[in-house]
C-alpha cells in the first residue's frame, strides 16, 4: 500500500511532464514538415541536383 502512495503520484507527474513536452513540440513546429525530412535524407548535399528541362506541354 505504501508503494502505491509513491507510484501513483510519480506516474501522474511523468504523464503530465510528457504532455507538457508534447505541447512544447507542437508550439515549436516540430511536426510541420514530416515528409520533407524523409525526402531530404535521400539527397547528398555535396552534389548539385540535375535541372529538369522545361516541358512544352500547355
Amino acid at each position: 500500500m505504501n508503494a502505491l502512495a509513491v507510484l501513483v503520484p510519480l506516474a501522474l507527474g511523468l504523464g503530465l511532464m510528457a504532455l507538457a513536452f508534447f505541447g512544447w513540440t507542437l508550439r515549436n513546429g516540430q511536426y510541420e514538415d514530416p515528409d520533407g525530412a524523409a525526402a531530404r535524407i535521400l539527397f547528398d548535399d555535396n552534389q548539385e541536383t540535375p535541372k529538369c528541362p522545361p516541358s512544352d506541354s500547355p
